[in-house]
């Protein structure tokens, strides 16, 4: 994955992009042990700065595991429910978490959201790079059928969902080499501040596989248990997921028709507007006399109501559509944007503003890019 923030790109292939699905917002977790060893000459010319030990012990460290001890308590709980609510088959399931590991880099890559640390500016350098946007508009090109035929049926734009694709996997470049059943499993008991919301997801994980005949220790994803393609969590791949290709199966790790398809649905399902306005860029006019909100994705304010504060945006929907101002640090200084109704329902794919403009505008890139090479 290519970015301008300095000295992180080994990082990224080591300890990867993950969905931290407890708070619903996309994370990606930069090592500071090994973002000190690269400087960006380093990089060009393939030469380290300083001593390589701090690379060796996060490659030899980052998947450091234990076993899941099933005789605890808590594990044991979590057993006895699956059992009486969902007739769990007991040998069954304890074969799959006493296969479970528990892994401490797991814990370490929740902690250390890039959403908490990053401005926008630098959030967006992650994903709108020459290369992803080619990527994507290479995506959209070979799979322009489908893009074109589910978009058609769902109203969902082709613009969103190969953004979403794009941001969550690079177009499946990156899906996470976790197993699905470690990490929910150690967040679910060795992760308290989130243990009920991913004792949630393992719940949701274990019936997924029965229902779908799946195999649990194969599955593979994120670091916080998002799964395939569109980084799925559990709870979202039985709600949402679609067969789209009529084969009888909803598969999200290889089937593109099926992701594509899913990720509509999802949008869909959260009220998507078809051809509605996304976001406006705005600014504060003379009359501008409030405090600058602090950016939600739970929008309070309307087209109106903002427009007579003195936000000047451009937009034709009607006044009384729920809309709010947002204000992020570009590289040239604070920018404002208003976000309308389609705008928060790409922040129900992940609870973030950041993401969702990300998510934007890496689609409008990529629409570009497709559109001026068939002109």
């Amino acid at each position: 994955m290519q970015s301008r923030l300095p000295g992180t790109s080994i990082s990224r292939h080591i300890c990867e992009w993950g969905k931290d699905r407890a708070e619903n917002r996309s994370v990606y977790t930069i090592h500071e042990d090994l973002s000190t060893a690269l400087t960006p000459q380093s990089r060009k010319r393939g030469t380290y700065r300083g001593s390589l030990l701090p690379l060796l012990v996060l490659l030899f460290t980052c998947h450091a595991a234990s076993a899941l001890d099933t005789s605890r308590s808590d594990v044991s709980l979590f057993i006895d429910s699956m059992v009486s609510e969902h007739d769990y088959d007991r040998a069954t399931l304890e074969a799959v978490l006493q296969n479970a590991e528990s892994q401490e880099s797991i814990i370490k890559a929740i902690s250390k959201p890039a959403e908490k640390s990053l401005e926008w500016h630098e959030y967006r350098d992650i994903f709108l790079t020459d290369e992803r946007i080619t990527a994507g508009a290479n995506f959209w090109r070979e799979h322009a059928a489908d893009l074109q035929r589910i978009s058609d049926e769902t109203g969902v734009s082709i613009e969103i969902l190969v953004g979403i694709i794009g941001v969550e996997t690079y177009f499946g470049r990156i899906t996470g080499n976790y197993r699905v059943v470690d990490a929910l499993s150690t967040l679910a008991f060795d992760y308290p501040p989130r243990a009920k919301f991913f004792r949630s997801e393992l719940k949701h994980f274990l019936l997924l596989v029965r229902e779908e005949n799946m195999d649990a220790a194969d599955a593979t994803g994120s670091y916080a248990g998002a799964m395939g393609r569109p980084q799925f969590m559990p709870s979202s791949y039985r709600e949402y997921a679609v067969d789209s290709t009529d084969d009888g199966k909803r598969d999200i790790w290889s089937n593109w028709t099926d992701v594509i398809g899913s990720v509509a649905n999802y949008f869909v399902r959260h009220g998507w507007v078809a051809d509605a306005q996304v976001v406006s860029r705005a600014s504060l006019g003379e009359q501008w006399r409030g405090e600058t909100p602090k950016n939600t994705t739970k929008p309070k304010e309307t087209v109106t109501s903002l427009s007579h504060q003195g936000v000047l945006f451009v937009t034709d929907l009607p006044g009384d559509q729920k809309s709010q101002l947002l204000t992020l640090e570009g590289e040239d200084g604070t920018e404002y944007w208003v976000g309308f109704h389609n705008f928060f329902v790409i922040t129900r794919y992940n609870i973030s503003v950041m993401y969702a403009l990300a998510v934007h505008q890496l689609g409008q890139e990529i629409a570009l890019e497709v559109n001026s090479g068939e002109s």
